[in-house]
């Protein structure tokens, strides 16, 4: 607890690690996105998810790997690079998503919810496993393609361009998809199915068209966050997906699982509560303090802070 009295005096520090925490927060609503996408849809805790974002990341690796991205003094093939992992990560981990549906969630179905969620486990491990065999068991070094400069130079805080990336990234990425489900007819008959898969099926909606396109976006949304976490951290490794995944599902069902908003607001939360834990009172602890938060909003709001005030899922 001193340190969190002294921290006081020293506001700056406060600030700083309040951005660390937002940026943090944004790479698990990211990755969040794809889980509420899925979940809202067909009620299934897609746990494959984060292991999907890390074959991602490897993939958007290989890109840099083969066009020389990652030893060339070029900026101007550093920004081809990143154009094109931008492009083939969420493209990979769209159809690599939309596979696993039709092989293995499709034929489950009708069947208990414990079958696809078992399934989905089993999923999980096949992918690390795949990781595994792909960039071995140690980390990785993903190229430092966007340099650090800090855009807050002068004020004693620290806001580099990636940190701006991540933000930029993530908001315009959670508007987007809101548009897309809200206004679009296809996310007109993604609420329709969500609510009633029956009825729009009745009403001509082709359902199993719209599960899969619904596990299209949660692919690509993986694939996207899996580009993104490489350029900020510059390391990735197979047991990436398990951790991060595990905190984004958190930030999902914190924020109130099916609601895209819910999604984001439940990471920035857990990516504040993280940081600040880390800082105040010890690394050791700010896990237990970010489930214990999600514990005790459960028991009052078994919904999430969103889950309440928005009827439809998605």
């Amino acid at each position: 607890m001193g340190e969190l009295f002294a921290a006081i005096d020293a506001p700056a520090s406060v600030w700083q690690f309040i951005i660390i925490g937002l940026v943090t927060g944004a790479l698990y609503a990211l990755i969040a996105l794809g889980y509420t996408m899925v979940y809202g849809i067909i009620e299934l805790i897609n746990f494959a998810h984060g292991d999907l974002f890390m074959l991602g990341s490897f993939l958007a690796l290989q890109v840099a790997v083969t066009l020389g991205a990652a030893t060339a003094d070029d900026g101007a093939i550093g920004m081809v690079a990143i154009a094109l992992m931008l492009v083939t990560a969420p493209l990979f981990c769209a159809g690599l998503n939309v596979a696993v549906d039709r092989i293995v969630y499709r034929p489950l179905r009708n069947a208990p919810k414990l079958a696809p969620l078992v399934s989905a486990i089993g999923v999980s491990f096949i992918f690390m496993n795949i990781g595994l065999f792909w960039r071995g068991a140690t980390d990785v070094n993903f190229p430092n393609l966007i340099p650090p400069t800090n855009l807050l130079e002068g004020t004693g805080l620290r806001f580099t361009a990636k940190d701006a990336m991540v933000i930029g990234v993530t908001v315009p990425t959670m508007v987007a998809l809101t548009v897309f489900v809200r206004y679009t007819s296809l996310g007109k008959a993604m609420r329709a199915t969500a609510q009633n898969p029956t009825a729009a099926q009745l009403m001509g909606i082709g359902v199993d068209r719209v599960i899969a396109l619904t596990f299209a976006l949660g692919g690509a949304l993986a694939g996207i966050a899996s580009v993104v976490y490489g350029l900020y951290n510059n390391t990735v490794s197979y047991q990436m997906g398990f951790q991060n995944g595990l905190y984004a599902f958190t930030a999902a069902v914190l924020g109130g699982i099916g609601n895209i908003p819910g999604a984001v607001l439940g990471g920035l939360v857990i990516g504040l509560v993280k940081a600040l834990g880390d800082a105040y009172v010890g690394a050791q602890w700010s896990e237990a303090l970010v489930f214990a938060i999600l514990i005790v909003i459960l028991i009052f709001r078994p919904t999430g802070i969103l889950g309440a005030r928005t009827r439809e899922k998605v």
